[in-house]
This record gives C-alpha cells, sequence and structure tokens, in this order.
C-alpha cells in the first residue's frame, strides 16, 4: 500500500495530464480531419479540446507547485544563506497557500451556482459542473502540494540541509 501511495504521489498529476493532453490531441486530429476531408466539424469536438485545455492548465499548475516550476525572480536567493533561503521559500508558500485558499472559495462558489442553476455545455449538454470544476481541482491539488513543500522546507529549515530548489533546467 504505502509503494501506491508513493506512486500516486509522485505521478498522479502525470497521468492526468497525459489524459487530458492525449484528449485534447486525439479530438483535434479527429477534427481536422473531419473538416478537411469531409467538410463537416462538430461543436463538441471544439467543447471537449476547450475544456480539457482547461483542466491541463489547471492541473499543470499544481504540479508546477510540486516541481518548484513557477516562474520567479530568484536573483536574490544566490546571496542569501541557506536558512535565508529557506525562510524565502517558506514565505512564498505561505502567501502562495493564501491565495489559492482564496481562489479555492471562490471557484468553489462558482460551481455551486451552476449546480444550483443546472447550467449545461452547448455542444456536450453536459452539466458545466464537470467542466468549472476545474478550477477547484487544481486549487484543491495545489493547496496539498504547497503543504507539502511547507513541510519540506521547515524539515530542511531545521536539520539544515539545502532546500528543495526544483530541477535545474539549465546549469
Amino acid at each position: 500500500m504505502d509503494q501506491f501511495l508513493s506512486n500516486l504521489n509522485k505521478n498522479a498529476e502525470r497521468w492526468a495530464l497525459l489524459f487530458f493532453y492525449v484528449l485534447l490531441v486525439a479530438t483535434m486530429f479527429i477534427e481536422v480531419l473531419r473538416r478537411e476531408i469531409f467538410s463537416y466539424s462538430s461543436i463538441w469536438g471544439e467543447e471537449i479540446v476547450r475544456y480539457a485545455f482547461i483542466y491541463l492548465a489547471w492541473i499543470g499548475a499544481a504540479s508546477a507547485v510540486r516541481e518548484r516550476a513557477h516562474i520567479r525572480i530568484d536573483v536574490i536567493m544566490h546571496y542569501v544563506s541557506r536558512r535565508m533561503k529557506a525562510l524565502l521559500y517558506i514565505f512564498g508558500d505561505l502567501i502562495m497557500f493564501a491565495v489559492a485558499l482564496i481562489a479555492l472559495y471562490w471557484s468553489f462558489e462558482t460551481v455551486m451556482v451552476s449546480a444550483k442553476f443546472g447550467s449545461v455545455s452547448h455542444g456536450l449538454r453536459v452539466s458545466m459542473v464537470w467542466f468549472l470544476a476545474a478550477v477547484p481541482i487544481g486549487f484543491t491539488l495545489m493547496l496539498f502540494r504547497l503543504t507539502q513543500s511547507l513541510l519540506r522546507d521547515i524539515r530542511d529549515l531545521r536539520s539544515g540541509t539545502p532546500v528543495y530548489e526544483g530541477d535545474k533546467l539549465f546549469d
């Protein structure tokens, strides 16, 4: 069971991103073929692509929190001590946590309004709740990953080990 949870923790976003990316590309491919060869396209194809992209963006944002891959200005990090670096990362994560918590509340409010009034998509005729839920799902994943990051940084701060800065793209 521990192995399963470890793999889930390591790869959950990757598998979800892969699913939505394949869905997006396959649907776009089919729609281009339909449009160019058969001179016919559907509204549902465009909707699937749009909503798959929205899920990709929000799950990808949570994955970027896990990997510390969000864009940031880190020039100051090269000139401070390990302890100060850890404190700055903790401060940044706390700010991001507060913003994500507020955004989660308001995005969940939008989902609840859609559920209350029963809005549906134009082409698929599926409840908009499924599509609007991408935002609170993304922020929930972000909060989970931020909690993990905060715990890791606090542990590193206490032990005096270098704080995790994410994988380097260029060195």
